[in-house]
Protein backbone atom coordinates (compact mmCIF):
# COMPACT_ATOMS: atom_id res chain seq x y z
CA UNK A 1 0.00 0.00 0.00
CA UNK A 2 1.47 3.08 -1.14
CA UNK A 3 1.86 6.29 0.86
CA UNK A 4 -0.59 9.37 0.25
CA UNK A 5 1.64 11.74 2.23
CA UNK A 6 3.85 12.30 5.41
CA UNK A 7 4.56 14.99 7.93
CA UNK A 8 6.56 16.13 10.57
CA UNK A 9 7.24 19.11 13.02
CA UNK A 10 10.38 20.86 12.90
CA UNK A 11 12.37 23.47 15.23
CA UNK A 12 12.69 26.20 13.21
CA UNK A 13 9.48 26.79 10.95
CA UNK A 14 10.67 29.56 8.59
CA UNK A 15 14.30 28.02 8.28
CA UNK A 16 12.88 24.33 7.47
CA UNK A 17 10.89 26.00 5.23
CA UNK A 18 13.27 27.93 3.50
CA UNK A 19 15.35 25.16 3.14
CA UNK A 20 12.71 22.50 1.44
CA UNK A 21 11.35 25.16 -0.79
CA UNK A 22 15.23 25.67 -2.54
CA UNK A 23 16.12 22.11 -2.00
CA UNK A 24 12.88 20.74 -3.51
CA UNK A 25 12.76 23.18 -6.50
CA UNK A 26 15.08 20.87 -9.01
CA UNK A 27 12.73 18.03 -8.05
CA UNK A 28 9.66 20.13 -9.35
CA UNK A 29 8.21 20.10 -5.73
CA UNK A 30 7.01 23.35 -4.27
CA UNK A 31 4.35 24.54 -1.30
CA UNK A 32 1.02 23.46 -1.99
CA UNK A 33 -0.71 24.94 1.14
CA UNK A 34 0.75 26.85 4.06
CA UNK A 35 -0.81 27.82 7.31
CA UNK A 36 0.33 29.32 10.27
CA UNK A 37 3.12 27.17 11.42
CA UNK A 38 2.85 24.85 8.59
CA UNK A 39 3.29 24.14 5.00
CA UNK A 40 2.40 21.26 2.95
CA UNK A 41 4.91 20.03 -0.11
CA UNK A 42 4.20 18.41 -3.31
CA UNK A 43 3.42 18.61 -6.91
CA UNK A 44 0.65 19.38 -9.06
CA UNK A 45 -1.53 20.54 -6.33
CA UNK A 46 -1.19 16.79 -4.44
CA UNK A 47 0.40 17.26 -0.90
CA UNK A 48 3.32 15.02 -0.49
CA UNK A 49 4.48 15.61 2.56
CA UNK A 50 3.91 18.87 5.37
CA UNK A 51 6.07 20.28 7.91
CA UNK A 52 5.21 22.56 11.27
CA UNK A 53 5.11 23.18 14.67
CA UNK A 54 2.06 21.50 15.90
CA UNK A 55 4.24 19.46 18.41
CA UNK A 56 7.67 17.70 19.65
CA UNK A 57 10.24 17.13 17.19
CA UNK A 58 10.76 14.15 15.90
CA UNK A 59 14.48 11.72 15.97
CA UNK A 60 16.56 12.25 13.04
CA UNK A 61 14.21 10.53 9.82
CA UNK A 62 14.83 9.38 6.32
CA UNK A 63 12.59 9.57 3.09
CA UNK A 64 13.76 10.09 -0.08
CA UNK A 65 12.17 12.14 -3.09
CA UNK A 66 12.09 10.76 -6.69
CA UNK A 67 14.17 12.45 -9.02
CA UNK A 68 13.13 12.27 -12.97
CA UNK A 69 16.89 12.29 -13.77
CA UNK A 70 20.61 12.20 -12.68
CA UNK A 71 20.90 16.10 -13.21
CA UNK A 72 18.10 16.69 -10.82
CA UNK A 73 19.60 14.67 -8.09
CA UNK A 74 22.63 16.72 -8.69
CA UNK A 75 21.06 20.16 -8.63
CA UNK A 76 18.76 18.93 -5.82
CA UNK A 77 21.99 18.00 -3.75
CA UNK A 78 23.65 21.53 -4.70
CA UNK A 79 20.52 23.74 -3.89
CA UNK A 80 20.68 21.84 -0.10
CA UNK A 81 23.63 22.33 0.47
CA UNK A 82 23.71 25.96 -0.63
CA UNK A 83 20.36 26.76 1.22
CA UNK A 84 22.06 25.14 4.75
CA UNK A 85 21.89 21.54 4.21
CA UNK A 86 24.53 19.13 5.38
CA UNK A 87 26.22 16.76 3.01
CA UNK A 88 25.34 13.27 3.55
CA UNK A 89 26.12 11.73 0.52
CA UNK A 90 27.57 13.18 -2.70
CA UNK A 91 25.21 12.45 -5.86
CA UNK A 92 26.63 8.97 -7.35
CA UNK A 93 25.51 5.54 -7.83
CA UNK A 94 24.48 3.00 -5.07
CA UNK A 95 25.03 -0.33 -6.25
CA UNK A 96 24.62 -1.69 -2.96
CA UNK A 97 21.25 -1.18 -3.59
CA UNK A 98 20.63 -1.76 -6.76
CA UNK A 99 22.58 -1.07 -10.33
CA UNK A 100 20.72 1.60 -11.31
CA UNK A 101 20.13 3.19 -7.67
CA UNK A 102 21.70 6.84 -8.55
CA UNK A 103 21.27 9.32 -5.51
CA UNK A 104 22.40 12.17 -3.11
CA UNK A 105 21.62 12.63 0.41
CA UNK A 106 21.74 15.99 2.72
CA UNK A 107 20.79 16.41 6.58
CA UNK A 108 17.56 19.21 6.78
CA UNK A 109 18.13 21.68 9.55
CA UNK A 110 17.29 19.01 12.15
CA UNK A 111 19.37 16.22 10.77
CA UNK A 112 16.28 14.37 8.85
CA UNK A 113 18.49 12.45 6.57
CA UNK A 114 16.90 14.04 2.64
CA UNK A 115 17.31 11.84 -0.13
CA UNK A 116 16.67 12.25 -4.17
CA UNK A 117 16.85 9.16 -6.43
CA UNK A 118 16.48 7.96 -9.48
CA UNK A 119 16.30 4.77 -10.81
CA UNK A 120 16.53 5.06 -14.76
CA UNK A 121 18.71 2.90 -16.51
CA UNK A 122 20.97 4.19 -19.38
CA UNK A 123 21.54 7.68 -17.77
CA UNK A 124 25.30 8.81 -18.63
CA UNK A 125 25.84 10.67 -14.87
Amino acid sequence: MPFDHLGFNVSNFLKSRDFYISALAPLDISIVHEGDGWAAFGEEGRIMFWIGTMGAVPGPIHFAFTARDHAAVRAFHAAAIEAGGSDNGAPGFRPNYHANYYAAFVLDPDGHNVEAVCHRSGEVA
